[in-house]
């Protein structure tokens, strides 16, 4: 999807209706949604493959655009026609955000779209060396059960660890993933549970039963501002919320997992991975807008207290 941005001052309230009147003095737009984990993934060393579903249609050619601008691949993008490419455009005065336009559609792709899109991935695993697999989940009816299940298999069958950020629609779909990264309020849906984010017992306790059952490796849990949680399938961790000066929350769930992923990939410990994708999430949030993380920052972070990682 793309990000756009409509930026400007506000100075007054709008004499048809009780709205500011913001005076745009700039525009800008990013790639987004899942492309916006693949530019995390960039900005940290990594070589991402994205693949996604967008229309053949004047986004679509923006969306391309800027991929090129990037300097990233546009092998796994597939152009379905009759259906548009995803735009959120966010209308930010000063450095607060007033409103959230989308353009979009959410259903789920149509059988001859969805082989086709899965045959497209699958030539990507075969053909290229994968380290790891993403699915960043938005509900955009890209994602469908045949698709998550048969990639999740195809990953499986090459020892290729799978993590996934999942929004509702699929939350019960993703059998055998290495990494499950809901936030709190996500977990807690998607399994129709009632908890206390200070109740860490039975935050593991309900995680358990969903890992053994859907045999899911790890589950890293986001807390806002209680930090994170992580459960092996025999005991769990929480790592506080490291303090920020929050500007904006926009686009720190990507900047988890992409985080994850390199980890994960590292084959680092089930502590390590939650402490330094919390303080990258956490890094993100001190910024504007959805934006990548910055490597250097991180590793300074890291480097000024090695003894919390």
């Amino acid at each position: 999807m793309i990000d756009s941005y409509l930026w400007g001052k506000v100075e007054r309230i709008s004499p048809e209706a009780p709205v500011p009147i913001v005076n745009c003095t700039k525009r800008e737009s990013r790639l987004g949604g899942a492309a916006n984990v693949a530019l995390n993934l960039a900005a940290m060393g990594a070589t991402p493959l994205l693949c996604g579903v967008i229309g053949n249609d004047d986004n679509g050619t923006l969306f391309l655009k800027l991929l090129q601008e990037n300097h990233m691949s546009n092998i796994g993008t597939y152009i379905v026609k009759k259906r548009p490419t995803t735009v959120k455009t966010r209308v930010i005065g000063g450095n607060q955000q007033l409103i959230r336009i989308d353009e979009e559609t959410t259903k789920a792709l149509e059988n001859k779209t969805e082989c086709g899109f899965l045959e497209h991935i699958n030539k990507i695993l075969v053909n290229e060396t994968i380290d790891a697999v993403i699915f960043q989940d938005y509900d955009k009816g890209a994602l469908t059960p045949k698709i998550i299940k048969e990639t999740i298999a195809h990953a499986r069958q090459q020892n290729v660890p799978t993590l996934v950020d999942p929004k509702r629609r699929n939350f019960l779909h993703f059998q055998g993933v290495s990494l499950f990264k809901p936030n709190f309020s996500e977990f807690c849906e998607g399994l129709k549970l009632e908890l206390t984010k200070d109740n860490y017992s039975k935050i593991f306790e309900a995680a358990l039963d969903f890992q053994k059952s859907n045999e899911i490796g790890l589950m890293l849990i986001t807390l806002s501002e209680q930090g994170v949680f992580i459960s092996t399938q025999e005991m769990f961790y929480h790592l506080p919320a490291h303090i920020r000066d929050i500007a904006d929350v926009s686009g720190a769930g990507d900047t988890v997992i992409s985080v994850a992923s390199l980890c994960l990939a590292s084959s680092m410990k089930p502590i390590e991975i939650a402490a330094i994708s919390n303080l990258a999430g956490g890094l993100v949030c001190e910024k504007v807008g959805v934006v990548p993380i910055d490597k250097n920052q991180l590793f300074e972070e890291l480097i000024k207290d090695p003894e919390n990682f």
